[in-house]
């Protein structure tokens, strides 16, 4: 085992040469094994529960009898040419750590009948190192992945050999039929048996490797010597022997292979049929002679103990082979996860399951003649359930899923200060995937790219013939800073790398006459350019991490806070954000940049250094590094907060939607009935989202490309804007022009921040609708290039691969629509659409979804809100620091009741006292203020 100049691509068709893939690929097996791996995360908390016991252990082998990191493995001298592979080279000289065990998932006595095991961790030179797995049993009891998962959950938590049994002829057959359940008990009852010493077991490997050009082979630990000593007794008598063999001298063990002959001999498939076959001895592993009863050296067993064995820890070299090996390496990653409390098992019951799909075919029909939005609330709110719950199991995509089981090197361990507080990146948050989500990951996906969009019709045409603002249509429920909350929390989510106009862009000639100037500089142009996409990962973090207000990555941080990075406090200049050299403003996120993201931005800036006062006054021990970090916590959270109970509820105007996101922050509401459905139905959210654990629901946390697209909200953007004067003056009227780029912040500290508030507080946003897209976003300057964002959307959203509208509708189990008329009844909009669309098929999403008729009290489409419904609760579902450490060990007692108690009225109040008779409570904070 070692670092062999082998390709991929060679070591592919030589493994690929002994395997058979369920399902007749390696891609398709691998969807297999997430569940498996799910369900043995379920086994282990079915044990920790019979164990009374606060965490889980392993699914199996929960007991360590024995650990040490100092063994040695000393390869023969003579090793026969073949087998000279890798590290595996005459004479060489192998550290290795070594863990005994027993092999029940709950611990029990050593007396007690059980398999034994041990692994190995061979370490081959820097960070390569190949983890051995045995047990002292020649075969497995199952045949394959799924036969091993099957009675795995059978057995869990079950102490007793005959409950064991018992369950195992009662479950199994339903799952493996009756064959293989005859043959897995009798393996069980046979390979469980009493030992009384593990220095004079056999230990076998669970399938075969590769071992380099030699081919598969299995491997085994054969005893060859050790010192006499009186036999043990007790509970623990296993660990006593050994430890007394060792106090007198060295343990030794022969690593032995047996070689691949034939499909019939010595099959790679079936782990459950013994190979035939001779066998060679590579290597003689020597546990030195020890007192292992010193404090020093329970450290060291502590250390191994915490260790995550996994046999997919090797090389390409040396590869396991088969079914059952190649499903072990999601199931140990998700097992070990789980027990080093890095990830969480999502359990949903039998019963849960089956309400579901019986409810979900009854709403299915309803829905066909009522949508969800027209019936009862307490209706609907069902509805919504399992809706979600669909979308969750078909509409999560993860672009980076394997195509094939890959080797790995044990992970890192997750550094101390990562554990405790978010990171400016957002790695980590996901303490068994530290790149879940961070500074850099990719978008995901919520449907199939589709890779063969038409650049048809012309997105200028479109533009100009369906977005354009003829006059300004008001969206009357809600006011300015509902416009600008949305485009706070867009600058936090997500942002796609560009490539300058100069560099790589799309370009789109115009029609004769016209003429576009690119750049602030450059002359006018008859061709219109948009920069191209830079790949497709995010330029700040997935998560809810307040990054718009503290950046995304650890320089931008730094420079953001006082005292040279060091201090608890952002920078601030009297109360405002200040501009760096170039007069661009110095906060998280400053791109498109216009005063209503100034006001906002700025408010919770001071609203970070208002929380690091109270808490360095409710806790002087507090550091400064502490403080600012817990503070960061508690001003993400709180902006989740608001953005959940209070932003939605008032874009999306029904008493369902406020019951709605209500029960995902606080839980069910206290109606029996309403319980009653949600604890059947969703238990998950029944208390709300924070008080539950991570799920990602199987797929790794991502925002996507579709995600993206329905937060298209450019026309809530008004053209003009009317400022009061608290002090009495007279009103003063701006274009968006006026304050936006680099007028801003002059304008704004002109203005000052209660009357910017005051004023956006008290105007109406325009409709999300077609024919209301702002003049001034028509001709946008952003980094020294002019945009037309109304073409931008659409020609992104194509080039990105997002279905067009009425594929997009039917992937998220919406009726097609069939006809322009479905769309609209205007006549002139009508006549548009058939102009440019050979068909309803052809219908771009951005205009679809601006089209559609929202349901009422609604600020968006139904389609939308279905990537809403799906993506807005898993933002929250997935974010550990907004479930299992949204608790006051992380956040400070203090921390956590400034989260319960604010909201957006609470924060301006706190900043504008002046504002406190103005600003309204709840979704009222985004209705036109008094």
């Amino acid at each position: 085992m070692g670092h062999g100049p082998t390709t991929e691509g060679d070591d592919a068709v030589r493994h690929q040469d002994y395997e058979r893939y369920e399902g007749g690929s390696e891609q398709a097996e691998l969807e297999t094994f997430a569940e498996l791996a799910r369900e043995l995360m379920a086994v282990q908390e079915r044990n920790r529960r019979v164990r009374g016991a606060p965490s889980v252990d392993r699914a199996f082998h929960g007991k360590t009898v024995l650990a040490l990191q100092d063994g040695c493995l000393r390869v023969r001298q003579d090793l026969p040419a073949e087998l000279s592979q890798g590290c595996f080279r005459p004479g060489a000289e192998l550290p290795v750590t070594v863990r005994f065990s027993n092999a029940s998932g709950v611990a029990q006595p050593d007396t007690a009948r059980d398999m034994r095991g041990v692994a190995l961790r061979v370490h081959a030179g820097g960070d390569t190192v190949h983890d051995l797995l045995m047990t002292n049993w020649p075969v497995s009891p199952a045949a394959d992945a799924r036969q091993f998962v099957a009675m795995a959950s059978a057995v869990a938590g079950r102490t007793s050999t005959p409950g064991k049994l018992l369950s195992l002829a009662l479950r199994l057959p339903r799952r493996v039929g009756l064959r293989a359940t005859v043959r897995i008990i009798g393996n069980l009852v046979r390979s469980a048996r009493r030992c009384d010493s593990l220095a004079r077991e056999t230990y076998h490997s669970r399938g075969a490797v590769m071992w380099g050009d030699a081919g598969p082979v299995r491997y085994r630990l054969a005893p060859a010597a050790s010192p006499t000593v009186p036999p043990s007794s007790g509970p623990d008598k296993l660990r006593a022997d050994l430890a007394r063999r060792l106090a007198a001298g060295d343990v030794e063990f022969d690593l032995q292979v047996q070689r691949h002959v034939s499909e019939r001999r010595t099959p790679v498939e079936d782990t459950a049929r013994r190979w035939r076959g001779d066998v060679v001895t590579v290597a003689r592993l020597v546990l030195p002679r020890q007192d292992l009863d010193t404090p020093q050296a329970r450290l060291v067993e502590h250390r191994v103990d915490r260790l995550a064995f996994n046999p997919w820890n090797t090389t390409e070299e040396f590869r396991p082979l088969g079914n059952l090996n190649r499903a072990r390496r999601a199931a140990y990653e998700a097992s070990s996860a789980h027990r080093l409390h890095q990830r969480f098992p999502a359990e949903e019951s039998r019963r849960t399951a089956l309400l579901n799909e019986l409810v979900g075919r009854v709403f299915a029909r309803v829905n066909r003649r009522r949508p969800w939005h027209r019936l009862p609330s307490r209706l609907a709110l069902l509805n919504l359930a399992v809706l979600r719950r669909q979308l969750r199991r078909h509409n999560l995509v993860d672009p980076d899923a394997p195509e094939r089981v890959e080797v790995r090197r044990p992970g890192p361990t997750p550094p101390p200060e990562a554990v405790a507080h978010r990171t400016a990146d957002g790695s980590w948050n996901d303490l068994s995937d530290p790149g879940m989500g961070a500074t850099g990951a990719r978008f995901g996906r919520n449907l199939p790219v589709d890779a063969g969009q038409s650049d048809r019709p012309d997105p200028v045409e479109v533009a100009e013939a369906l977005l354009t603002r003829k006059e300004f249509i008001p969206a009357p429920s809600l006011n300015v800073l509902a416009a600008a909350w949305i485009q706070f929390q867009v600058h936090d989510w997500v942002q796609h790398r560009r490539h300058p106009v100069g560099v790589r862009s799309i370009d789109l000639p115009l029609p004769a006459g016209r003429r576009w100037r690119n750049t602030t500089d450059g002359e006018p142009e008859q061709v219109m350019r948009i920069g191209e996409d830079d790949g497709d990962r995010n330029q700040v973090s997935h998560w809810w991490d307040g990054s718009e207000v503290y950046g995304s990555d650890p320089a931008k941080a730094a420079r953001l806070r006082e005292d040279d990075g060091r201090g608890a406090r952002l920078r601030l200049e009297d109360g405002h954000l200040p501009t760096g050299p170039d007069e661009v403003v110095l906060t998280g996120f400053s791109d498109s940049w216009w005063l209503g993201l100034s006001a906002l931005q700025t408010l919770f800036a001071r609203e970070h250094n208002a929380v690091c006062d109270a808490l360095q006054d409710e806790y002087p021990d507090l550091d400064d590094e502490r403080t600012y970090q817990t503070a960061r916590l508690v001003v993400s959270a709180l902006i989740a907060k608001i953005h959940t109970v209070e932003w939605t509820p008032a874009i999306l105007g029904t008493p369902t939607l406020d019951t709605a996101m209500s029960v995902n922050w606080r839980g069910a509401p206290d109606q029996w009935l309403t319980r009653l459905g949600i604890r059947l139905l969703d238990p998950h959210a029944l208390h709300g989202i924070p008080r539950t654990r991570p799920d990602h629901a199987g797929v790794p946390f991502s925002l996507t490309e579709e995600f993206v697209t329905v937060y298209r909200m450019h026309p809530l953007i008004p053209d003009e804007y009317v400022f009061v004067d608290s002090t009495g003056g007279e009103p003063r009227t701006l274009r968006f022009d006026d304050i936006s780029g680099r007028k801003t912040q002059q304008v704004f500290r002109e203005i000052g921040l209660a009357d910017s508030l005051r004023s956006l507080g008290s105007a109406c946003p325009g409709a999300i609708t077609l024919h209301n897209f702002p003049d001034a976003l028509r001709r946008f300057e952003r980094d020294g290039e002019v945009v037309d964002l109304a073409v931008v959307d659409l020609v992104r959203t194509r080039l990105r691969g997002v279905p067009r509208y009425n594929d997009f509708r039917a992937g998220l189990h919406l009726p097609r629509i069939r006809a322009f008329e479905e769309l609209t009844t205007d006549p002139d909009t009508l006549a548009a659409l058939r102009r440019l669309y050979p068909s309803i098929d052809d219908v771009d999403t951005v205009v679809g979804l601006l089209a559609e008729t929202p349901p009422t009290g609604f600020g968006f489409s139904d389609t939308a809100f279905r990537v809403f419904l799906l993506m807005a609760s898993r933002r929250l579902q997935s974010d550990r620091f907004l479930t299992v450490d949204f608790r006051p060990e992380v956040y400070t007692p203090l921390g956590m009741d400034w989260v319960e108690r604010g909201g957006f009225a609470d924060v301006v109040r706190r900043h504008c006292p002046e504002l406190a008779g103005v600003v309204g409570t709840g979704k009222a904070a985004f209705a036109p203020w008094r």
